[in-house]
């Protein structure tokens, strides 16, 4: 299936950029978005693309690393800030772009474990030589820990019952595939209408084992240093766990505290972000063009000079 970026014409709107501008994809994937903010981009301009998967790595490498104005690194987003001062661009990002979650080849290519849409060994890892699959995962993990991981990571309303019956299936025979994982949760749970019983389990392990939740939050406490004045942060996400932390960690550095009974005056609150317009959904066209676009959400932020501050 041919990789389709989400919400690409409002991504490159959003981060206004200009012919010299330095930029950051910290989620390569596929590059659908990488060269359409290359092609923004004149001769003066960079751009740094970023992803943890060794595929697409070998991907960018193989489509835009050659261009002069591109820098490939393999890493965690995570680590943008440590990249970016390696590479002395620190205060100088004019642009960048996270697209959260799992990418359309991961979820198509069955032996990476994503989806249960095809069987396939139980990975999920975004990394795949680093740490541990799920399969690993699941053939030792407490019913506590399966329960709370579920519930808190794919709002599973079953979590519990699900945990139990993981746990009573893998007595029998290990579970290393995502159709035996996907079976053993459809015996349970009956899921949301239109939706696989088994969605909710899939995207709160392929969470917990890649660590996404945490990632996020590190790499939200402080990137927006390396950004220039004025340069503006996009951040796509596929579900409202991601999306309220970007809301939450940006309004922290646009909004002052609201005032309270103990505290009726407002702080001496100075902003370094502006958040900038409303959150984007893709429009009907985009959703019946590309079902995946149909969850995504778009947000922007842009750093504030010191005299807007």
């Amino acid at each position: 299936m041919q990789h389709v970026p989400v919400l690409l014409n409002q991504v490159v709107d959003a981060l206004a950029i200009q012919a010299d501008h330095t930029l950051i994809d910290g989620t390569y994937g596929r590059g659908g978005h990488a060269k359409a903010l290359l092609d923004c981009l004149g001769n003066q301009g960079r751009l740094l693309v970023v992803d943890q998967d060794p595929e697409a790595i070998a991907h960018a490498k193989a489509g835009i690393g050659q261009d002069t104005r591109v820098v490939v690194r393999q890493a965690n987003f995570s680590e943008l800030g440590s990249i970016v001062e390696d590479l002395g661009w620190s205060g100088q990002i004019n642009g960048i772009l996270l697209d959260l979650g799992v990418s359309s080849p991961q979820l198509d290519q069955s032996e990476r474990g994503f989806s249960f849409m095809a069987d396939g060994p139980l990975d999920m890892r975004m990394n795949t030589d680093a740490g541990h699959s799920a399969a690993d995962w699941l053939a030792d993990v407490d019913e506590s820990t399966l329960a709370t991981v579920i519930k808190e990571y794919g709002e599973e309303r079953h979590a519990r019952r699900i945990a139990q019956a993981i746990v009573k299936a893998r007595a029998q025979t290990p579970i290393e595939t995502t159709g035996q994982l996907a079976d053993v949760v459809s015996t349970v749970s009956r899921g949301r209408p239109g939706h696989h019983p088994a969605t909710r389990t899939f995207q709160a392990i392929r969470i917990f084992i890649n660590r996404e939740l945490e990632v996020l939050d590190q790499w939200l406490s402080d990137f927006f240093k390396h950004l220039a004045p004025g340069g503006r942060m996009a951040v796509i996400s596929f579900h409202s766990l991601e999306d309220r932390r970007v809301k939450k960690a940006w309004n922290a550095l646009a909004k002052p505290p609201a005032a309270s009974r103990r505290d009726p005056v407002a702080l001496d609150f100075k902003p370094t972000l502006k958040l900038v317009g409303k959150p984007i959904s893709a429009d009907e066209t985009e959703c019946q063009a590309n079902p995946r676009s149909r969850s995504a959400r778009l947000r922007v932020a842009e750093r504030l000079t010191a005299e807007a501050a």
